[in-house]
């Protein structure tokens, strides 16, 4: 498998906001977001090919029984299912952290972590060139989030960068329904303190008005914009 990286840190965004966890984070990505936070994993992949058995070993190190499946869009790696299937023979507690865009067709998995992509993440011509077609095709499946989220336990999390975006969200979750309001989590969009900050001052009370569950980014706060958190 293409691993960026494999790390130990707090689980930053999510039901399991605070939880130590492992991050085994994929490289390499079918969407080309704006403003993606990880690029070394989806607009310039990089990495190292690691064998399901070297990941295991690696990941054996840490003391921790949460495993978070991540990237880049994570269910691009062939490998990926064989590698769920040993962790959970190793009684590991799954996470799957994905955009949605590509069915689940089976994979173990104790929590998936969906992620839409909202019209805000496409770039623009003169940044992406035929990325910017190519992310807006593919960057929501209506079809395919309601496999997953009929298949297993799940979270709904929107990167949020204004106001505006609340309609193309209900109109999203309208299209995929029904689902229970705690499983939707809106997160303020941002890398930075400062923007997290003033973005939550008029995100948490739509959250709060429409029932939602708001979701800070605790790896920013605790660590800033830095890999291995």
């Amino acid at each position: 498998m293409f691993i960026a990286e494999i790390f130990h840190s707090l689980q930053g965004e999510g039901m399991l906001l605070g939880v130590p966890s492992i991050f085994i984070r994929t490289s390499g990505c079918n969407l080309r977001c704006v403003w993606c936070d990880t690029p070394y994993a989806s607009w310039k992949p990089e990495g190292e090919e690691l064998s399901i058995e070297t990941i295991l070993q690696r990941i054996h190190a840490y003391d921790c029984r949460h495993v978070v499946l991540t990237g880049g869009e994570p269910m691009l790696a062939k490998e990926l299912p064989q590698l769920a299937l040993e962790l959970k023979a190793r009684e590991y507690h799954i996470t799957i952290e994905t955009a949605g865009t590509l069915l689940p067709n089976g994979i173990i998995c104790d929590l998936a972590s969906l992620s839409p992509k909202l019209s805000n993440s496409t770039p623009e011509q003169q940044i992406a060139g035929v990325w910017t077609s190519r992310h807006e095709q593919q960057r929501y499946s209506p079809h395919v989030l309601r496999v997953w989220k009929e298949s297993m336990e799940y979270q709904l999390k929107f990167v949020v960068t204004s106001a505006e975006d609340l309609e193309e969200i209900e109109s999203i979750l309208t299209t995929i329904g029904p689902l229970e309001c705690h499983r939707v989590f809106l997160m303020p969009e941002g890398t930075e303190t400062a923007v997290l900050q003033e973005r939550s001052h008029w995100l948490a009370p739509i959250c709060l008005k429409k029932n939602y569950r708001f979701a800070p980014r605790l790896q920013i706060e605790l660590y800033g914009h830095t890999r291995g958190t």
